[in-house]
């Protein structure tokens, strides 16, 4: 009742989710099933055949009844069984923890009742004991061992079979500290598990947060070029026979604006892998294959944005006083507004049934303010405006820079949508 106990033993690493598992040379599961019950039996069962041989035996006044020394004791293949109990159950300590426990305590009692003078360690018992702790039988380990314990206790006074005061305060330590292990390894295990979990969680946060980002990205590129590839299609197909000058500029229109589109998604997936992988550009060097980079675009090109809706037919008014702005604005704050604004005429161009816009930018304290409107169908609409990907990805665009976007109809049929954005990141 007296095992040895090391926690650093390899079978330690039984779980996957107890530090260490999974790294380096782990025993593999068939190992850390077998090791508790092999070195049990290796350490207890051949000293018992010895001990139990060779030993003295003791009447129940606890007076020796002799017998020479080395001479083989009446019952003495009891006691190796009782010492075979204990490492033959560990193999069920996986699936068993709980009984296993209460196994071996009940077999290591009763083997210092019939024979005390075996002073052996039960090392089985000490391995059920952390197993079972560990692998959450506590109630079971704790309820076997205090009354296994206990009884022998009982049990050794009653049929006068001598235990030392000694032994017993050292056993009962023994199991003590036992189960502290067993409670120390199981908080650890508990404290690993939580520290992956969120782990996990926060890798998975992570993922999502890049996952609408990349939609967010690309849905503003992509959005605006193929908007203008199918109005300048509908425009070739429509002049093909009767003006097919017209129809072959709208072709070269959708040459130009497909080659504008590829550019802005590569500079879109540049900027994406750049900001996980700061090897980006020495690996692109390397593989000579890197993709062409153009500028992210910013208020100084909202002309030219506002010139590719006009050559569709939507006419776009801008009110802006761009260079003030310009050199008081982030570069980010920049991007947000120029793509917010891309977004907002999209959506005039595809879903609205006017021709007219209005695109104004001004300063307000320290915010920049945009807002871009259409006077709308003159036939009334439903009122309730149901966020699609466009607005979801223009409001996220604000509120990560600590600004906020409104969004409603202030006349029949007609659409507003104002960004309001800090000039400089707050903090």
């Amino acid at each position: 009742m007296q095992p040895h106990w090391d926690t650093d033993a390899p079978w330690f690493d039984h779980d996957r989710s107890l530090p260490g598992a999974g790294y380096g040379n782990r025993m593999p599961r068939t190992g850390r099933v077998l090791f508790p019950a092999i070195f049990s039996f290796l350490v207890q069962v051949p000293a018992t055949v010895v001990l139990a041989r060779s030993g003295r035996d003791f009447g129940h006044a606890g007076h020796d009844l002799g017998g020479e020394l080395g001479a083989p004791r009446p019952g003495w293949f009891l006691a190796v069984a009782l010492a075979l109990i204990g490492p033959i159950a560990l193999l069920g300590a996986r699936r068993f923890p709980g009984p296993v426990a209460a196994v071996c305590a009940a077999a290591a009692g009763a083997l210092i009742l019939l024979r005390p003078d075996i002073g052996l360690p039960y090392v089985a018992l000490g391995f059920a004991i952390v197993l079972g702790i560990v692998r959450g039988a506590r109630v079971w380990v704790y309820a076997s061992v205090g009354v296994a314990w206990t009884a022998t206790i009982a049990l050794a006074g009653t049929l006068g079979v001598p235990l030392q005061p000694a032994r017993i305060a050292i056993t009962t330590v023994a199991l003590a500290v036992l189960c502290a292990v067993g409670e120390s390894v199981r908080t650890r295990r508990e404290q690993v598990r939580e520290l992956r979990r969120r782990a996990d969680a926060r890798r998975q946060s992570t993922e999502q947060r890049e996952r609408v980002r990349i939609a967010r990205e690309l849905h503003d590129v992509l959005a605006h070029s193929l908007s203008q590839i199918n109005v300048q299609a509908g425009v070739g197909l429509h002049l093909i026979e009767s003006q097919p000058a017209k129809a072959a500029e709208a072709l070269a229109n959708i040459k130009l604006t497909s080659k504008n589109a590829l550019d802005e998604v590569r500079t879109v997936l540049g900027i994406l892998r750049s900001d996980t992988d700061t090897d980006t550009d020495s690996a692109g060097e390397a593989g000579g294959g890197a993709a062409p980079l153009t500028p992210e675009p910013d208020l100084s090109r909202l002309p030219a944005l506002i010139d590719s809706y006009s050559a569709q037919g939507l006419h776009v008014q801008l009110v802006a006083e761009l260079q003030p702005l310009i050199e008081a604005t982030s570069s980010a704050t920049q991007l947000a507004l120029y793509r917010i604004c891309q977004e907002a005429l999209t959506n005039v161009l595809r879903h609205s049934q006017t021709l007219s816009a209005s695109v104004r930018l001004e300063r307000d304290d320290g915010d920049a303010v945009l807002t871009v409107t259409d006077e709308g169908s003159t036939e009334p609409l439903d009122p309730a405006i149901v966020p699609g990907g466009g607005l979801l990805g223009m409001r996220e665009r604000a509120e990560l820079l600590g600004g906020s976007l409104r969004v409603e109809r202030p006349s029949p049929g007609g659409f507003l949508v104002e960004a309001r954005l800090p000039l400089r990141r707050r903090r």
